[in-house]
């Protein structure tokens, strides 16, 4: 026992062992019990279909949702991917529900399996996102406090903390982005042929979850590329390192291509097409008047500057930390090493990819979601360095821009914290009524609303919010497990309270993380000063 605790004690000593539990503790307090999005509901229902009898989509559903395939049966028109994430969660969820003890839970709202569902994978996939991304900001040639910080930026002041509450496919394909380009750059430096097998998997397998995730491929390509070429390998070498990259990732990403055909041919009898073809010929067929070019009949420059400009989805407005990188960008790239500029180069690359391919998409704003859901992970990725580049340079910068990098990452926390406080859609639905509205600016007036019990009388209840029952009861209380257990009525109250006491529990629990994490950065920042004099020169 005595062993036990000193282990644990000496963990709570480490930086990534606590940024870890920091991640699960974000990941726990965040949850609605909910999966956030119909379209992840779909994509759980095609993993049930796996080892079930029940079809990937039910016939009420149609039209609404899912596309004729082989044989006239229904399917869904997403990828396998994130499906084949949320499988072995199903499994063990839908037992769970089946419970006795579960025998008088009548609600489905949520589920006994959304939540274990929604727990265990973002609690998952949040914890690896932290091991990963420490790992690529070490590669990056970052010190131990500045990887821990821009690790937290990911977490708490980007749009990765609205889609761990929200479960879309965004956070998983950050973690396989992230996976490819942390192992490939530790090939680049080590040439260790096992780190480019195990980042060529990740963005093989991103292509099971959506196909553009081709652009994360290229990207990373681009990075290996500009790293070995700006590494210094010339000639032979270079050629040869290029061979061996090539030798190993492209077999890889043709083995996930293949899968993804594979999985389309079983779905639609074709291995050519892919389910937007599908789905724009049966809504052609329902409605002759869509244009020929439907889906991607948008005028280029709306979905352009729309991702760019737009109060409703500006990737600037809902992660403001791009506005930093920014500023880094143009003030001190001179001063960045090669790594750090190659990255930088790659991620734009395919931030600027994305904008432009969802340009013309019908809904390139991503439709129902917080922000531009399209673009927000390679927005993400692009603004990674901020907080790091900003804690990097903060002594030779002048007063007002590091004023300036604060307000932004305080502004930042500010809407990722404000994103959780209720379903997503509340916005969007307030549209019919309100107008084009600055959403960001929204929420916060939602959010006072609601604590003053003013919704109604400031005219923020809508129609459109009111005349569906599920809706309104979802969108009327605040966006957590308890208060959603509390406010659909299905659960016993002592449930209730056991589960806000539990919140509370973790809530707390993560602020003692987060100063631990504080205090042993301090101690190593002191040892670090301390050792200086022994091994100067002087």
């Amino acid at each position: 026992m005595r062993g036990l605790f000193s282990w644990i004690r000496f963990r709570l000593g480490q930086p990534l062992f606590l940024l870890a539990l920091a991640a699960g503790l974000i990941a726990f307090v965040a949850q609605s019990g909910e999966l956030g999005s119909a379209d992840t509901q779909h994509r759980l229902q095609s993993a049930h279909s796996f080892w079930t009898s029940e079809p990937p989509v039910f016939p009420n559903e149609y039209p609404e949702f899912g596309i004729h395939g082989r044989d006239g049966s229904l399917q869904s028109w997403y990828g396998i991917g994130q499906s084949l994430l949320l499988l072995p969660f199903d499994v063990i969820g839908t037992y769970l529900e089946h419970l006795p003890a579960f025998n008088d839970y009548d609600g489905n709202d949520p589920s006994v399996r959304n939540i274990f569902v929604s727990y265990s994978v973002n609690l998952l996939v949040n914890v690896l996102t932290v091991l990963v991304c420490f790992k690529l900001l070490c590669l990056l040639g970052f010190s131990v406090r500045q990887c821990v910080a821009g690790v937290l930026s990911l977490l708490l002041l980007s749009t990765h903390l609205h889609y761990t509450q929200n479960m879309m496919e965004n956070n998983y394909i950050c973690l396989l982005t992230l996976c490819g380009f942390a192992y490939q750059l530790d090939w680049v430096k080590t040439e260790r042929t096992r780190p480019l097998l195990i980042g060529s998997c990740a963005l093989g397998l991103n292509l099971l979850t959506r196909l553009t995730t081709g652009l994360d491929l290229l990207a990373g390509a681009l990075f290996v590329v500009l790293a070995l070429c700006l590494g210094g390998a010339r000639g032979r070498a270079l050629w040869r390192r290029l061979k061996e990259y090539a030798s190993v990732a492209t077999p890889i990403y043709a083995v996930f291509g293949l899968l993804d055909r594979l999985y389309q041919y079983h779905r639609f009898g074709s291995f050519f097409n892919t389910y937007v073809s599908v789905v724009a010929r049966e809504a052609k067929q329902r409605n002759p008047l869509l244009p020929a070019s439907f889906p991607f009949e948008t005028p280029f420059h709306v979905g352009f500057f729309g991702a760019l400009f737009s109060h409703e989805k500006s990737i600037f407005l809902f992660d403001p930390l791009l506005i930093v990188m920014l500023l880094l960008v143009i003030g001190w790239w001179r001063h960045f090493n090669h790594v750090v500029k190659i990255y930088v180069i790659a991620t734009a690359t395919m931030l600027l990819g994305y904008i432009c391919f969802y340009a013309r998409y019908t809904v390139w704003s991503g439709d129902f979601a917080w922000g531009d859901r399209y673009v927000s992970t390679a927005a993400e990725l692009a603004s990674l360095l901020a907080v790091p580049l900003l804690l990097k340079y903060s002594e030779e910068m002048g007063r007002m821009i590091r004023f300036a990098g604060k307000a932004l990452m305080v502004a930042s926390g500010a809407i990722q914290v404000a994103s959780l406080a209720f379903w997503f859609p509340l916005e969007i639905y307030q549209r019919a009524l309100l107008g084009s509205r600055f959403v960001v600016g929204l929420r916060f007036e939602n959010i006072v609303a609601f604590a003053l019990g003013k919704m109604e009388a400031w005219g923020l209840l809508t129609n459109s919010i009111t005349n569906d029952p599920w809706d309104l009861v979802h969108i009327t209380c605040w966006n957590f497990l308890p208060f959603l257990l509390r406010r659909v009525g299905e659960a016993p109250l002592w449930v209730v309270y056991l589960t806000l006491a539990l919140w509370l529990a973790a809530l707390a629990a993560l602020a003692w993380v987060l100063w631990r994490l504080y205090c042993a950065l301090n101690r190593s920042n002191l040892q670090d000063r301390d050792a200086t004099p022994a091994i100067s020169p002087v």
